[in-house]
Order: structure tokens, then C-alpha cells, then sequence
């Protein structure tokens, strides 16, 4: 179908901003950074506390949990922020995090990982694995349940979900109950699948910007391209994941390799819910509230989760909505 009309209103406003790629690092992260006030107002939570723990390495890894109103312990998702390893932050994503935890009941931890260029792979997803089992390991303190625990992230972020939940199955847990993977990253970006010739250009998330993006994030792509925590869709074995709910969009680049990993997860048995939701673009869920389909889009993410925290997650073949 064609772009949702809503959608494209935002993509002309955005017209006259210079292009992600021919800025500096300092200089994309700072136009990121000025869209929050543009961005529609979030539902209503209990409220947020900012946590600082020990990373990798020894180093500070910065937490935010969201708390929804009502009476805890509450279900706990402990979500990825993205655009592409390189940009945005805990306050980009401060909207996406207060309405997944009014819609879905549960408290929320937002992690600050590490970006680069000034900390390439493998440093996202380690910070990611270590939050995840810090949270697990303190969510009482918290008001959440360790025993209702999933990971989930938009595009870059949904790659970290993605990785993250293949590594707590190979490296000992804690188990989870989901994963929650809004338009992710699952493949390096060459030769790209056709879905990045479709939508190359013109709908907000371009090709080139992937191109800059992973050169930054992985700049000796040599023997790790296909390495399963840069792009898990090449994961040996699938079989074992939690069950997971695949959003993508119609004009993304980013949509076919997507729905394949969605492929793939049913393929090993994984319980699997794919939507393609068509005229919107890459990073819709920013739009819940101001974009009609965009908060359709959240309700049924947030109703997901509520069921994946139950224990009976939807699945089935991918739809188009």
C-alpha cells in the first residue's frame, strides 16, 4: 500500500536535515538527540529510577527502569535501545520504554550500552548480556519477577535482544520467557537482501546509513560478518530460543532480512509471530500516539508481551497488516 499519509507528512518535514552519513558521530548523534520533543507523548507509568552498575570491564553501565501503576512484583523486559550501534540513547527511547510499560504491565530496564565507534562489536552485546542478568539477579528490588523475564529492542537493539537471548541459552541463563524484536538488524548489510534495494532511499532509514552504521560498528568485517552475535540470522541452531514476536515494515530495508530470521526461528521450532505492517517505514514505534497505525502497531506489541508473560505467546505465519 502506499506510505500511511501520516508517515509521510513526517518523512517531508524531515526533508531539509542533512543526511546521517555526511555528518561526524557527535554531529548524528546531536540531530537524534533534537527529535525527542517531536515525538508523541507516551502513557502514563508509576515512574522511572536511574541505576548505575558495574560493566565489563569494570566499567559504569547506566540503567533506566520504568514502573507501571498497579501492584508489583510486576513482569520484567529489559530493553535495547537502536540506531545502529552508533546512535541514540536512554532519553530517544524514554517514550518507546514508558508505553511498553504501560501497555504490557511490566516494569521496564533500559540500558545504556556502550556505542561505537568509540566501542565497536563485541562491546554492545556484552554490556547487553551482563544488564540482562543483573536485572534477573536484582529484580526484587526493583518490583519485578526474575521467573517473567524477556529481552527486546527496536532495529540495532533488536539485534542485541536477538543475540542476547542465543547467548543466555548457550552461556547458562537466565531463561526467558520472549523476545520482543521490532524491525532488528539480524544480517550484515552486504549483498543486502532485496528489501534494501526497494527502500534504499526515501522512507527515512537509507542503505548508505546502514553502510555507515556497520562501518562503525564493525570496522574489520573480515571472519565476523557472519559471526551469530553480529548477525544472528547465521546462528548454527535456532532450536531452543524463546518465543518471539517480529514486527517489520513495509518501507525498511530492513524488512526482508527480518522476516526471514522470523523464518528461521519457526523452522527450529520456535513459537514465532511476524507482522509486516505495510505503509509505514523503519522506527514507526516512535510515532505511538501521533500516527494512527503506529499505535495500533504498539497495542499489539504490548498485548504480545503480556501474553508471552503469561506463558502463551501468538504465533503463527507472518501477516500483513
Amino acid at each position: 500500500m502506499p506510505v500511511d499519509p501520516q508517515i509521510q507528512a513526517l518523512l517531508d518535514a524531515g526533508r531539509h536535515l542533512p543526511r546521517t552519513e555526511t555528518l561526524s558521530v557527535p554531529a548524528a548523534r546531536a540531530q537524534y538527540e533534537a527529535r525527542i520533543p517531536a515525538m508523541a507523548p507516551a502513557a502514563p507509568i508509576a515512574g522511572t529510577a536511574e541505576r548505575v552498575i558495574e560493566g565489563p570491564d569494570g566499567l559504569p553501565l547506566r540503567l533506566r527502569i520504568y514502573t507501571p501503576i498497579g501492584q508489583g512484583p510486576f513482569p520484567l523486559l529489559v530493553f535495547f535501545h537502536g540506531s545502529g550501534f552508533v546512535l541514540c540513547s536512554l532519553d530517544t527511547h524514554d517514550g518507546i520504554c514508558r508505553n511498553l510499560a504501560a501497555g504490557a504491565g511490566c516494569v521496564v530496564a533500559s540500558v545504556d550500552y556502550r556505542l561505537a565507534p568509540e566501542h565497536p562489536f563485541p562491546a554492545a552485546p556484552e554490556d547487553c548480556l551482563l544488564a540482562t542478568r543483573w536485572c534477573a539477579a536484582h529484580a526484587a528490588e526493583f518490583g519485578a519477577d526474575p521467573a517473567r523475564l524477556i529481552v527486546g529492542g527496536d532495529s540495532a537493539g533488536g539485534n542485541l535482544a536477538a543475540v542476547t537471548a542465543l547467548r543466555l541459552r548457550d552461556e547458562g541463563g537466565p531463561s526467558l520467557l520472549g523476545q520482543l524484536l521490532l524491525y532488528p538488524v539480524t544480517d550484515w548489510h552486504q549483498p543486502g537482501w532485496p528489501s534494501y534495494a526497494e527502500n534504499a532511499e526515501g522512507y527515512g532509514l537509507t542503505r548508505a546509513t546502514m553502510e555507515w552504521f556497520w562501518g562503525h560498528y564493525l570496522p574489520q568485517p573480515e571472519g565476523s560478518r557472519q559471526h551469530p552475535h553480529v548477525a544472528p540470522i547465521h546462528a548454527p541452531s535456532l532450536a531452543g530460543l524463546p518465543p518471539a514476536l517480529v514486527t517489520t515494515a513495509e518501507y525498511d530495508p530492513l524488512r526482508d532480512e527480518a522476516e526471514a530470521f522470523a523464518v528461521k526461528l519457526a523452522a527450529a521450532g520456535v513459537p514465532v509471530a511476524c507482522t509486516r505492517w505495510l505503509g509505514l517505514n523503519h522506527g514507526f514505534y516512535f510515532w505511538s500516539g501521533r500516527v494512527e497505525r503506529t499505535t495500533t502497531a504498539m497495542a499489539e506489541a504490548t498485548a504480545w508481551l503480556r501474553d508471552a508473560f503469561a506463558g502463551a505467546p501468538r504465533s503463527g505465519p507472518t501477516v500483513a497488516r
